[in-house]
């Protein structure tokens, strides 16, 4: 496990200090798929550059796997370094060196055996599918090519942790969603954490099973990837599920509807079993009510489905609200909604 205890760090800037990260607590589990998501210039790249103590933190403990790293010597640092892998947002390839070359770096650097390291990159180029581009420079590849490189060459010599700073941001959806498969594969097949930094929730939807929120230098809110979907707390996270997930409607058809009807707009949710239940159907033959469908989708969350729809609901009140109670005696999470203030 990788522990952030009363992590902070704070720099000079023309004589004043700004809190890059302030008083984070936080834990990431062994094994998972771990994101950390922020606006620009919410702390997330320096959260994660403290792992391997790229930053030195100001003050608190970066602990992994029960050995406390701040308080490390520069020697036992660098030995325990080497089992965390790093890529990064712009791929950072010597343009001087082939494919091979590149990958083989850091076993160079830790003086592993030639015929060893040959191995290994012969290994590595088969898994990330290039083996045909051995002896290519970076020039010569694609960006998603090039990404796939820099995933190898992190993975050269073992990691139990592989760090991803923004590794997809200067990519297209259709290579962004290539490389973010390798990295599943990667944690799942090898076992190996990987804490993704990123500014996308479709990122996060995609591969993370936990996520961290930040904002301001702090963790705002953490948590299972699911359960941030379908119950985000705080108004930022608010904000990046909706990029994904629809939690409001626009405000016009809001005040439309509601001068017709006034509360009459509930938010149905839908998660694991009860998004493949029929259940409206059900609702509609048991119950004398008006259903309008205004608005619905479906998303997966590793591997729990969670399906929403905005509706409107007319008739009695007293049905309604024996409408409502089936709904969510069927798991169906139901809120009212309307006009924001």
């Amino acid at each position: 496990m990788i522990q952030f205890k009363n992590i902070s760090k704070h720099f000079q800037i023309k004589g004043q200090t700004v809190k890059a990260i302030d008083d984070i607590n936080l834990d990431i589990p062994d094994g998972s798929i771990f994101g950390i998501i922020g606006y620009s210039g919410a702390g997330k790249s320096t959260l994660i550059r403290l792992i391997n103590l790229l930053e030195r933190p100001t003050q608190g403990q970066v602990i992994i796997h029960d050995v406390d790293f701040t308080a490390l010597s520069a020697n036992e640092l660098r030995k325990r370094r080497s089992n965390i892998g790093m890529i990064f947002q712009h791929f950072n390839l010597l343009e001087s060196k082939t494919v091979a070359e590149n990958i083989e770096m850091p076993l160079r650097l830790l003086g592993i055996d030639k015929s060893k390291r040959k191995a290994r990159v012969d290994e590595l180029l088969k898994f990330i599918d290039l083996a045909h581009k051995h002896n290519a420079y970076p020039d010569e590849l694609s960006g998603g090519q090039k990404q796939r490189v820099g995933i190898a060459r992190a993975l050269a010599n073992h990691p139990k942790i592989l760090l991803c700073d923004e590794a997809t941001s200067a990519l297209d959806p259709q290579t962004t969603k290539s490389v973010l498969d390798l990295l599943k594969k990667i944690n799942t097949e090898q076992n190996i954490t990987i804490v993704m930094v990123t500014h996308e929730m479709d990122v996060i939807e995609t591969v993370c099973d936990h996520v961290a929120v930040m904002e301001a230098g702090k963790v705002i809110e953490t948590g299972a990837t699911v359960d941030l979907f379908s119950k985000p707390q705080h108004p930022t996270t608010q904000n990046f599920i909706q990029t994904v997930l629809q939690q409001q409607l626009p405000k016009n058809i809001l005040e439309k509807l509601e001068v017709q009807h006034e509360h009459s707009i509930y938010r149905l949710q839908f998660l694991g079993s009860s998004a493949q239940e029929p259940i409206i159907q059900q609702l509609i033959k048991q119950y004398d009510i008006s259903l309008n469908i205004l608005f619905a989708n479906m998303t997966e969350i590793n591997g729990t489905v969670i399906g929403q729809m905005f509706v409107q609901l007319l008739g009695e009140s007293s049905t309604i609200n024996e409408a409502i109670s089936f709904l969510k005696s069927n798991g169906v999470r139901v809120s009212q909604t309307g006009v924001q203030a």
